[in-house]
């Protein structure tokens, strides 16, 4: 069994010096979540906000760079991450990426983290002007694809992850990509303190959290939608294909139960055919957002409420700062050493 070997210093370890931050902690990027009080108040406490750009312009409401401006104020000029998805299919939403990136740069960004394309762009932009970037990976070939587009770390998604989630446990995939010599952030199932520092010390180098902080004061989403986190279990957390049309980790509402989890045989046809493919992620993808965003946010209807398998560790709304400052507690050395 090939792992990582752990720091020293459960608190000094390759992402907390990449990052420029005092707790190996990230709130990841969600979508609608990631409103810019929930990225500063993390990032405040010693933790690594991360912007979800189409979260923040699309149902925030914000310009790109007044809303880095406004975390920046909030956080004290503390260090920040952002999230470029940089899934290709669509070269308008390529070019938009690529200025987003630009603007994030120019604010003062270092630190980005990339999903569902070759990095490989945003990796020569990001390192010219200093930065770092990390890659979210799911297995092992797409660790590799990360590694040759130069990233310089991994976030490794696994089963237990909200959202669009893994198929591998923490201690698997972990085992899969350890000996690419890149570190490695863990995301999925984790709620608790305990739970944090155990990934640690099994070889990772820090831990993306992503439930947990949708259940804090900062967070702007429907108090319902919380509430219902705290009151689930893991057995109350389901993957639908009927959102985005892969696997997404959700709550099972009532409209979740209603509708089912599977998409239709067209539509699966659609998805795998050559010509229709794009098209058919294009028409998910624009359809996911307006749902989301009305189910969390605008009235919360609570058709879809994504959690992950963490909801078993969460059991109050809290400040995220309390959040941060206990998971970073957990992190003490031992009395005995």
């Amino acid at each position: 069994m090939t792992s990582l070997t752990p720091p020293p210093s459960l608190t000094d370890t390759p992402l907390t010096r990449h990052a420029h931050i005092s707790v190996p902690l990230i709130c990841g990027p969600m979508y609608p979540c990631s409103n810019v009080e929930l990225v500063a108040a993390v990032s405040k406490a010693g933790g690594l906000g991360v912007v979800q750009p189409i979260s923040l312009m699309y149902v925030h409401g914000f310009d790109l760079r007044d809303g880095l401006r406004r975390i920046n104020a909030l956080s004290g000029g503390a260090p920040i991450g952002f999230n470029a998805l940089i899934e290709a299919s669509s070269k308008t939403y390529h070019n938009r990426m690529v200025r987003w990136v630009e603007t994030a740069l120019e604010e003062g960004v270092r630190f980005f983290l990339t999903s569902l394309g070759n990095p490989r762009w945003v990796c020569e932009r990001v390192h010219a002007a200093g930065g770092v970037v990390y890659h979210d990976v799911t297995e092992k070939k797409w660790a590799l694809k990360g590694r040759d587009g130069g990233v310089d770390g991994l976030v490794a998604v696994n089963r237990e992850a909200g959202g669009h989630t893994g198929s591998r446990d923490a201690r698997a995939l972990l085992d899969e990509v350890a000996d690419l010599g890149l570190p490695v952030v863990a995301a999925g199932g984790v709620g608790s303190p305990a739970q944090f520092r155990l990934l640690l010390e099994m070889g990772y180098a820090g831990v993306q959290l992503g439930t947990r902080f949708i259940a804090t004061t900062e967070c702007n989403s429907d108090q319902r939608y919380k509430e219902a986190i705290v009151k689930a279990t893991s057995s109350d957390v389901v993957l639908t294909e009927r959102l985005t049309g892969v696997p997404v980790s959700v709550l099972r509402t009532p409209y979740v139960q209603r509708l089912g989890t599977s998409i239709g045989p067209v539509a699966r046809l659609l998805f795998k055919g050559r010509k229709t493919k794009h098209w058919m992620r294009t028409w998910y993808a624009l359809r996911s957002l307006r749902q989301l965003k009305r189910s969390s946010v605008d009235g919360a209807n609570g058709d879809y409420w994504q959690a992950g398998r963490s909801v078993d560790a969460i059991h109050d709304i809290r400040p995220a700062s309390e959040i941060v400052a206990q998971f970073a507690a957990a992190l003490a050395p031992s009395p005995l050493g």
